[in-house]
Parts: structure tokens; sequence; C-alpha cells
């Protein structure tokens, strides 16, 4: 590659010391297409997002023109910040990204929660080159008064966001947004923004997300070469995958302990109680097993997976604290439980094999329940064609307004309360449509005024004040828990409930796949002190969020029912399930030329196979035949028992099938799962919460579409 670069060749724009230790220290040959690619872009500081399947080298692809950039423009002090979703990347990257760095004389540094304040001052008076951190840590940086924010963040030129799209699709996204609008006020000027991602439904619309207010004012692309921009495709994906039927996470247990002997296995599960269940399974079976996820202690995840990376003959079991790019050596197999609930993360997950030359990306599903196999089918057969969702910001984030708006007040420590909306560069939704939310602030004493200047109030301070405001660095609201200790060794968090909950017995943990006893607890400091037990143990936790598939997945599993079969390799026992679904229960809940309504008893649903979401609109929409005690499914909403196709027909014809939709009605609890909804007017936080709740695009769908009634609701059994 350094030796005969052709003319015009991207490369040659690499600094001549980057180039040589990409040849010789790297032992690269060339450079994969979308590392070409983003050389011209980055160097000529384009704003971008770097699209690739996972270890498709985008890290290299962000890092090799960045630096050149910096020894060709001459960037002193800190002047790239390289932000991750997750603390475990970070400390994945930092030695790797630091190597690159000391190519060139430069350096960088990590700074995270888990950062000891020795190594912050070191940071404070020996700026790094690049520093990679997490935006609640550059919060932290922002409105602390141990940081000077300036000195230390006012030379930053650019900001890589790795693993963009997992900060895209939840609130964290919005605040990393926030963040970045009051850095640029500190810098002074427009901050180049770099996001890796994988593939994502909609690569165009995440480069404007990222942009921010520089949307439509700063040259910007999607580079993209060599994956796939989520658009659908006539060609299966590559990658050898298998769909099993197994029917118990105990028999998912005895297949992974018996097959694949000898080979590096990484399992996913999407709960963490699975995993500890299925960690204690493997391990009553001799398997070689460590556990992954987030209520694990940070230490016992670093064991955990340091050991799995140099082990061999091994399992390692986690939720998808595991899918993004964390490096866990070489795998040889992926294990899927059940099913992901994204496209998106399943492409994540198979991607982390057949990195070895000469392998093939593969993932075995066990599917534990037949629902579960349907869900699974369903997502094979998405990826089959192609399909990928596209990330979404969630709705109306007005909670994360007013943390902002308290956070830049703290920044400032006074700033005027007609200049405010400047520091995010007019960027919505922390423009002048949050007026409501600075009079709600400084009616309930969040904000006090004087003078025309805005300064942090009394009931701030009390609520938020602890620990110099550290709770209002983090977007998300993390169930309370009680930490497990081993006399001095912690071991992670449980959910209260598992030492409340009145159980027969002694009380007996399940976590990091172990049983433990507990020998006693301090209710002040919520610690639970446990002992090593036999067996026996309780694994629970309290997810705290919204559950529920989409409207594609749903409707993927209804044509799943109707015949498709997925692109993939289905067990015999997969095969006979699907068949079983199709013959003796399908009829009853889907046709291929409408939605069904079928009565069961008293029991009358409306399968609209439309998703969680959009079932919840149409439940609150439907208020005349809905049943008023039932939770949103994805697959049905329940109906009166008494419901008739007259009172069918004019309660569709009152939402003007579709035009008059209805926001879902929000328990007054579901609002404290909201981050600083004390800090918004009650309205406004239910308001939040209920747009979170609906999908109307798909609820509209659902309206519009035929109905069928079986079972004595409409004899004739006509077509509604």
């Amino acid at each position: 590659m350094a030796e005969s670069p052709t003319a015009g060749d991207p490369v040659d724009r690499l600094d001549p010391v980057v180039l040589h230790h990409v040849v010789n220290t790297l032992g690269w040959p060339d450079l994969r297409p979308m590392q070409r690619a983003a050389i011209h872009p980055l160097m000529n500081g384009e704003d971008a997002v770097l699209l690739a399947p996972t270890a498709g080298g985008k890290t290299e692809a962000a890092c090799l023109p960045i630096l050149s950039a910096m020894s060709e423009q001459r960037w002193t002090g800190t002047s790239v910040l390289y932000l991750c979703p997750l603390k475990a990347l970070l400390n994945n990257l930092v030695t790797r990204i630091d190597g690159y760095a000391q190519w060139l004389g430069r350096r960088a540094a990590l700074w995270h929660g888990d950062t000891r304040e020795s190594q912050r001052q070191r940071i404070r008076s020996e700026r790094p080159d690049i520093l990679l951190t997490t935006p609640e840590s550059l919060e932290a940086m922002l409105i602390g008064v141990k940081t000077d924010h300036a000195h230390l963040l006012g030379g930053v030129r650019a900001v890589v966001v790795d693993e963009v799209h997992a900060f895209a699709g939840d609130d964290r996204g919005w605040h990393l947004l926030a963040v970045l609008e009051r850095l640029e006020r500190v810098v002074g000027r427009p901050i180049q923004r770099i996001g890796l991602s994988a593939t994502v439904g909609n690569p165009e619309d995440l480069l404007t997300w990222l942009q921010g207010s520089g949307a439509g004012k700063r040259p910007a692309r999607v580079i993209a070469p060599d994956a796939s921009t989520g658009s659908a495709s006539t060609a299966s994906p590559a990658g050898e995958v298998e769909l099993d039927y197994v029917g118990s996470l105990e028999n998912a247990a005895k297949l992974i302990a018996a097959l694949h002997r000898g080979e590096k296995r990484l399992v996913f599960c999407d709960s963490r109680r699975q995993v500890e269940q299925l960690g204690a399974a493997l391990r009553e079976r001799e398997v070689t097993v460590f556990l992954s996820h987030a209520s694990l202690s940070a230490a016992e995840r670093a064991r955990s997976e340091e050991a799995f990376a140099e082990a061999r003959d091994c399992v390692i079991v986690s939720t998808s604290t595991l899918e993004l790019g964390i490096d866990v050596g070489d795998l040889d197999r992926v294990i899927q439980i059940d099913s992901p609930s994204s496209v998106a993360s399943f492409l994540q997950r198979i991607g982390r094999t057949g990195r070895r030359p000469g392998s093939t990306r593969n993932c075995l599903f066990l599917a534990t329940t037949k629902d579960s196999l349907l869900q699974a089918a369903a997502l094979l057969l998405l990826w089959g064609k192609g399909w990928v969702e596209p990330v979404t910001p969630p709705t109306e984030p007005r909670h994360l307004v007013a943390q902002q708006l308290l956070a830049i007040t703290l920044q400032e420590q006074r700033i005027g309360d007609r200049l405010w909306p400047e520091q995010w560069n007019g960027l919505p939704p922390f423009d002048l449509s949050a007026e409501p939310i600075v009079r709600h602030l400084m009616e309930q004493g969040f904000l006090d005024s004087d003078e025309g200047l805005l300064f942090i109030g009394h009931e701030a301070e009390k609520r938020f004040g602890r620990r110099h405001f550290i709770e209002l660095t983090a977007s998300f609201t993390a169930p309370p828990q009680f930490t497990v200790l081993s006399g001095r060794t912690e071991i992670g968090q449980v959910d209260p409930a598992v030492l409340t909950e009145e159980r027969p017995g002694p009380r007996r943990l399940l976590l990091g796949g172990r049983s433990w006893q507990v020998t006693f607890i301090d209710w002040t400091r919520k610690r639970a002190f446990v002992e090593p037990a036999d067996g026996g143990g309780v694994a629970k936790w309290n997810s705290g969020s919204l559950v529920g598939l989409s409207y594609t997945i749903t409707r993927a599993m209804r044509d799943v029912l109707l015949g498709a079969d997925p692109p993939v390799s289905l067990t015999r026992r997969a095969e006979v399930c699907l068949a079983e679904w199709r013959e003796e229960e399908a009829p009853e809940l889907v046709h291929p030329e409408a939605t069904l309504v079928a009565r069961h008893g008293n029991d009358v649903r409306w399968w609209t196979w439309a998703g969680y979401r959009a079932n919840a609109t149409l439940a609150a929409t439907l208020p005349s035949i809905a049943d008023p005690v039932q939770r949103p499914t994805d697959c049905y909403v329940r109906l009166r028992e008494d419901l008739t196709p007259d009172m069918w027909r004019a309660s569709r014809e009152s939402a003007g099938n579709g035009a008059a939709l209805v926001l879902p009605d929000v328990d007054r609890r579901a609002v404290h799962g909201l981050k600083f909804s004390a800090a918004l007017p009650e309205r406004l936080a239910v308001a939040t919460v209920a747009a979170r709740l609906a999908d109307l695009e798909a609820a509209r769908e659902a309206l519009r579409e035929p109905v069928r009634y079986q079972h004595g609701l409409h004899r004739a059994q006509g077509v509604g």
C-alpha cells in the first residue's frame, strides 16, 4: 500500500508516519473501502456517519484521518473527544487509540465514572490530545467546579461518537446533542461530528440528527461503501443461521452443553434473569461459563470478559451489554436464546462471529417458547429481505429540556432570562418553545431570578444537589437496587423485591450464575451480605421500561403464520412447531385479506398484528368497544364481551377510520420513569409519556384494514 500508491489515491493524504505504522505495525496490506472513502471527507472537516457491520474497521476509519489532520493542522491541547455509550467499551478502546496517537507523539486518556480523581487531575493539568469519555462525564466536566472546562475543552476540533445509533434511539441521544451544542459555545466554533454506526435503516436521517443545529449548514455525508444502507434487498444476507425450538431454558442448557464442544460461544439472552438461570444451568453441567449483564459489578464483568477472551472451550452468557463493540476475543459461535427485539440488534450479534479468515458469520437460535419461535422466525424473515429498523429519537423530550436548563445555569452560574436559548444554537426543543418549562422551573423554585438573570434555586438544590449535582448528569433513571457483597467483594446488584417478597425457607439469591444465601441486610445503606449456597437462588429484576414489539416485527409474525418461511435452516422441531401454529391456531388469529375479531367464550379479541404501541393507541381511540381493563399487547386489543358488528362499525366511524386518533391513557406512576419529571408541569410530563406510548401511523393502518368477524360475532363472516 505504501510502496506504490496510485495517482490521486486518498491514502496519500494520510500522515506519512501514520501510513508507515499502518503497513509495518498493523501489518495491513491495504485499507478497507470504507476506510479509504473516509479519508478525504474527514480530513476536510466534514461531518459524517461511517456505516459498517461489527468489526468493520470503523474506529480506524475515523482515527487515521483525524490523527493525520491533527498533525497537518497542528492541533494543540485536547482537540478530539471520543464518546461511547458504555464505560466498558471505552476501557476496551483506550489502549488501542492511545497506541495510534503515540505514532505521532500524541496521547489519549480516559475519563468516566470509574476514573480516579488523581487521573482526572492529571488530565486537567496535562491535557491529552484525545479524551475518551461518555456524554454524562462530559456534562460533569461542564458543570463541575473542579474542572476549568474552557481550559480543558476549549481546543476541541472534532467529536467521534461511537455506536451513534445506540445514542440516537433513546433519551441519551437528546442529552448528547444538547451537550455538544453547549460545547460548541465553549469552543466558539462549530465542531466536526463523526458518528460510527452499525447498519441502520435510515443513515441519512441519522447523520442529519447528529449534526444538530448544523444540519443543512455544514457539509456532511454517509460513508458506507462496503455496508448495506438498510434498504431492502432481494439477496439473502451472508451468514449461517439455524432456528431451533427447544421448549425450555433447561433444554437450551442441555443443548449448549452437548453441542460445539471445544468452541468459544457467546450466548445472548434478553433479560438478566435468563442470563443468571442459564449460567447456573450450564455450570451444573460442568461447562466453563462466564456471565455479563448490567447488574453485575464492573469488576465481576471485567473478570468474566477477560477470562473469556483468553479461554477456548467455554461459554459467556450475556444480555445486550456485549452486543456493542467490546472485544471478547475470537468467537466461534453466537447462540441466541429466543429472539432479540430488532433486526439491528441481531446484526450486531451475528457480527461477533466470522472474523477469522475462512470463517463464516453464524448464529443458532434456541426458542424456549412457541411465541418466541414465532418472533424469531419473523425477525429472520425481515433479515432475509435486507430490512433494518430506522433509528428514531424518542418524541418530545421535555424532561431533558428541564435538565438542560438546570445544567446550563449551573455551568454559567448566572444566565440571562432572555438569552438562555442561545446556549443550544437554536436547536429544537431547547429553543424558545421551552418557555413554559422555564416558567414552571421558576414558579416551583428550581430556578430563581434577579435583575434579569436566572440562577439555581432551592428546589433544585434539594432534589438534585447531592454530590455536586451528579444526578443532573445522567439522562435516565435506574431502578433502585441493593448492592450484594460476599465479604468485601462486590458481586453485583439485585432488585429489592428479591429481599422483601415472601418465600419459604432461607432467602437465596442467584447472581453471577451462583446461588448465595443472604446473611444480613443493611436497609439504610441498601446492602445485602451473602455467603455461597448449594442452589435454590432466585434472580429477579424490574426492567422499569415499556416493552413491546414494533409494527413491522409483529406484521412479519403474521406473515409467518400465513406461510412465509425465513431463509434459514429450520430444525425438524422448529418445522413441526411452526406447522402446528399454522394448522391449529392461525385460522383463529390471521386472515390474508383482513384483521380478525374473534370470540372465545366471553373473551373477544381484535387480532390487529400492529404492535404494542399501536394497540395501546387503538384501545384509547375506541373506548366504546375496547375492554377498559386491559394491558396493551403486541398482537391484539381486547374488546367488550357484548360487542356486535354494528357497535364495531359505529366506533370505527367515530374515529374517522384513523383520522381522529387518541393518545394512550397514562398511569400517573409511569411518569416517575422519566428522569427529571419532577421539574416538569404534570400535564407536560404525562403528555410526553403518552406520546411515547403511541404509534399513530400503525394504528391508522390497522383501522383502515378490512375486518372479519368470527365465532358468533357475524354469522355471515363477512368482511367489515
